[in-house]
């Protein structure tokens, strides 16, 4: 194999690869496949990575056939960098293919003097978490991935604080930035002009603002078909992270999104309990390198990963 940036070209195929190989590594652990509607939808993780940050995609590709072998998207920002979606064509599992593609961003990593390189990873897949401990990443915070099916009504039980939750406009940007540097130790400002954007139609944007008009939280979530998900979410309170996700969770009325709860944080978590979510995963997040204990809460997403 040898590997070569992700051109346009490789768009389609990418997209194949990602949702063959994840659906085949869940069914043949005995669980459901995570996408549906066929390998179209997951071309949206192309078009995300790719309006970020051109260039920062990576393929394997097979020396004689010219095929995919892999593939891994990574996001460099201010203060680390990401590790997003990576993934081995089932035909080349056990070939060293995520080892290469791993050791490619690390090296770009050290070589650029980012101090931390980031990952959410599934707790259930020994052999990723296995890769990734051997290069020198740290469990930092566990996840319980919880699934709720909004009805199409929308949520009850409101908590109390949904009032202080309205759209983020671009000029919240700056306190959000603020926010996450304070509770996460990084930012991410063009992650979050990205998706106020909304070019792509399915981003929305929300902030928690306390009666003196600080910005004590925000949420971002996709409703794209592969990645219905609420996250991330930054907040200072578990009270003001409960607000913005319930609220959330009614920009998707008749789904089944997906929010990655902190599970030290169990009054959140009981929270949707109460709700009626359902745990359906566990994830780690991860970081090799420089790490600052979270100051408050914090939730990932996978699109893009922001670790």
């Amino acid at each position: 194999m040898h590997l070569r940036p992700m051109t346009a070209a490789d768009r389609f195929e990418v997209a194949e690869l990602i949702y063959g190989s994840i659906n085949v590594w869940y069914q043949t652990h005995g669980r459901p496949p995570i996408f549906v509607g066929g390998p179209r939808v997951t071309e949206v993780f192309y078009d995300v990575y790719d309006a970020l940050e051109p260039g920062c995609t990576i393929v394997a590709e097979h020396a004689e056939t010219g095929r995919l072998m892999g593939s891994c998207y990574y996001h460099p920002r201010k203060h680390h960098v990401s590790l997003g979606i990576m993934n081995v064509h089932p035909n080349h599992f056990g070939q060293g293919v995520s080892s290469k593609l791993l050791r490619h961003i690390t090296d770009f990593t050290d070589r650029h003097d980012y101090k931390t390189l980031r990952l959410t990873s599934s707790a259930l897949n020994l052999d990723s978490y296995s890769l990734y401990n051997r290069y020198g990443f740290v469990p930092r915070s566990v996840y319980q991935d919880m699934l709720i099916s909004v009805p199409t009504t929308g949520m009850t039980q409101p908590p109390a604080g949904v009032d202080r939750v309205r759209h983020a406009t671009a000029r919240d940007v700056a306190a959000m930035a603020a926010l996450e540097l304070e509770v996460s130790g990084i930012t991410r400002e063009e992650d979050y002009h990205y998706c106020i954007a909304n070019a792509q139609g399915f981003w929305h944007v929300a902030v928690y603002e306390t009666p003196r008009g600080d910005v004590d939280g925000f949420v971002i979530s996709s409703g794209a078909a592969a990645v219905n998900m609420i996250g991330p979410c930054v907040a200072r309170t578990e009270d003001a992270a409960a607000a913005l996700i319930w609220s959330e969770f009614n920009q998707h009325k008749g789904r089944s999104p997906v929010v990655l709860i902190p599970a030290e944080r169990d009054r959140l978590v009981h929270r949707l309990y109460q709700w009626g979510a359902r745990n359906c995963e566990l994830h780690f997040y991860q970081a090799r390198g420089e790490f600052k204990p979270f100051q408050g809460i914090s939730t990932p997403t996978f699109l893009p990963e922001t670790g």
